[in-house]
């Protein structure tokens, strides 16, 4: 387990979710390897120059810890189980035709596999892209990885698997997020955080995507802590949890989902830290309130952490640092000053192929990202000095 200590550089944590925009490039290249007229050998080239950029550019913003961007993959969701967003590349036992993990206010839609047969098996671990990323720089890497909740998912709703219960699913599922996260620690990141946008989602009750009307949002709760629990307190602290009403295209899946329904149930996660939605949330204080309310002393031997969203991915405006400074003092009315770190909404770009309507072009949302970044940790450094913590 690394040594990282997240105070280091800046007194109050910082860190990002984890995706950047992909450059217009290296997108138009998925495009390409997908309709067969690009080789693999010439999408890894692109993927290997995009993250090179990625770290260089993140450690030029003086961040103390960064990510490669996830430019080595389509999908924040579906990298396991395969290669591309149109299903190149697909992992054995899953074929087309899944459910929409999410629609976006825009109308516009994601949709993962179905699993066909058993057994469930990750074909592609987040350490994979990682081990090729973390000796490109000298800084702490974090990983970000997804829930099992969302690739719960790929099971039918309604239907039984041949062969193969949903408990066992459930059982080969955990497996395979366990050895994920097990994996990212031991290729060297110092910190993971697990993708949780279905949470908010879930609580909604969306005709057009049946499984959101469900009541999932306690199994999934459930399905993430059996993975939690397979890690000690001093594992976990290292561990997080990320939320938030989705990003793609610069749209949202679950905005006008009222908070409340998710976040006094979502701190039953035994998790160390969470990343939250909250630079877009037009009610800041309320939802402060509710974290202050609802962070647990004492998560199964953890004390948890909230890293409130001060950045906005999906807005082209530059957040200043005086404006981040602004929001963590204004939490830590309502949170204790220790346990509050700053992060951004949600990734930048959660997907592959994503136009950042709302920005004009995939470079420029690129250029905007890292300046915000810079922004959020020099807001963070402010507003340590300000409530004097180290």
């Amino acid at each position: 387990m690394s040594a990282y200590d997240p105070r280091t550089d800046t007194g109050i944590p910082t860190e990002p979710v984890g995706s950047l925009p992909r450059p217009t490039k290296l997108q138009e290249t998925y495009a390409a390897y997908d309709a067969g007229t690009a080789t693999r050998d010439e999408l890894e080239a692109e993927q290997d120059k995009a993250v090179r950029d990625s770290i260089a550019r993140g450690e030029a913003t003086g961040a103390p810890i960064i990510s490669d961007g996830e430019q080595r993959w389509s999908s924040f969701a579906t990298y396991p189980v395969t290669d591309t967003l149109a299903g190149t590349g697909l992992a054995d036992h899953l074929g087309a035709g899944g459910q929409f993990f999410a629609i976006f206010a825009d109308g516009h839609g994601r949709q993962l596999p179905k699993l066909t047969s058993g057994p469930f098996r990750y074909k592609t671990f987040a350490a994979d892209t990682l081990k090729k990323s973390i000796g490109l720089t000298s800084r702490p890497m974090k990983q970000a990885v997804i829930a099992p909740s969302m690739l719960a998912l790929l099971y039918p709703l309604d239907e039984e698997v041949p062969d193969y219960p949903r408990a066992q699913f459930e059982e080969d599922l955990t497996n395979e997020c366990e050895k994920d996260i097990r994996q990212a620690f031991a290729a060297g990141a110092a910190r993971v955080s697990i993708d949780f946008t279905e949470g908010r989602l879930s609580t909604r009750n969306d005709p057009r995507n049946p499984w959101t009307g469900r009541n999932l949002l306690p199994h999934f709760i459930e399905l993430n802590n059996r993975v939690l629990d397979r890690f000690t307190p001093e594992e976990r602290v290292n561990i997080g949890i990320h939320t938030c009403p989705g990003g793609d295209r610069d749209s949202v899946h679950s905005a006008d989902v009222d908070y409340n329904d998710l976040l006094p149930t979502m701190f039953d996660m035994n998790a160390g830290y969470f990343l939250i939605q909250l630079a877009s949330e037009r009610d800041r204080d309320r939802v402060y309130k509710m974290l202050g309310e609802h962070l647990r002393d004492d998560a199964n031997g953890v004390t948890q952490m909230a890293y409130v969203g001060v950045i906005n991915p999906l807005n082209p405006r530059v957040e200043s640092p005086e404006e981040v400074r602004d929001s963590l003092v204004r939490a830590a009315n309502f949170i204790p000053k220790e346990r509050i770190g700053a992060t951004d909404d949600c990734g930048f770009s959660p997907f592959s192929i994503d136009e950042k309507p709302n920005h004009g072009s995939p470079d420029f949302a690129r250029d905007v990202a890292f300046q915000k970044i810079a922004n959020r940790v020099t807001g963070a450094r402010m507003a340590a000095e300000k409530l004097g913590v180290s």
